[in-house]
């Protein structure tokens, strides 16, 4: 019964619109597996084209970057989407599950398609947003190296830093007297930083 509906659709429609409709489900039915299932939190982008924008269409569909995988399957999904344009000007209408500073309206260059993959593997993304909120630098390689862990406060490193570097039980009843504060006060006036929770050294 659906068949014989959608025979009769294709039908009432002119020639090129005929072509269109078959080439666009065509299109959907090969890149089913590149659009973002509801239940996931993948990085993905709305993908929609500037001639339908213009037009008053925001047909388009939200693309999974990481079950995409590398940036040339992307761009041929998001081709495939819109295959009833001949050239279609991809236009990424918006984006989720990764940091803003990596969206972009007319398109991702590839460096940053492989940042948002390698994002999206993280077990670390909020302190890695602190970081780069913080400095601007969104090297992964220089988080990791830089990134001492989550703390309470810069007090409660200091501590940490004490227990892992020096054995105050040994300097019995004196070692009762010091003063963390003003440790922790050195510590990150020249050192280590300190941003929404998280612990970065300064080298």
């Amino acid at each position: 019964m659906q068949d014989k509906n959608f025979t009769a659709v294709l039908d009432s429609l002119s020639k090129e619109e005929k072509v269109n409709r078959l080439k666009r489900m065509a299109g959907k039915n090969e890149i089913v597996d590149y659009i973002l299932d509801p239940a996931d939190e993948n990085p993905s982008v709305y993908c929609g084209t500037y001639r339908k924008y213009n037009e008053g269409s925001l047909y388009g569909a939200w693309i999974d970057l990481k079950a995409c995988g590398d940036y040339d399957t992307f761009i041929e999904v998001c081709h495939k989407l819109h295959a009833d344009e001949e050239d279609p000007e991809l236009m990424f209408q918006d984006f989720q599950y990764f940091p803003e500073r990596w969206y972009s309206e007319s398109c991702m260059d590839e460096a940053t398609f492989d940042k948002i993959i390698e994002y999206a593997d993280m077990d670390d993304k909020e302190a890695f947003e602190a970081y780069t909120d913080a400095t601007g630098d969104d090297d992964f390689d220089n988080f990791k190296s830089r990134y001492m862990g989550e703390w309470d406060s810069e007090e409660d490193f200091a501590e940490h830093i004490v227990d892992e570097c020096y054995n105050l039980e040994e300097h019995g009843i004196i070692g009762r007297y010091f003063d963390y504060k003003a440790f922790a006060r050195d510590l990150f006036l020249d050192g280590y930083s300190y941003y929404d929770g998280y612990v970065f050294s300064d080298r």
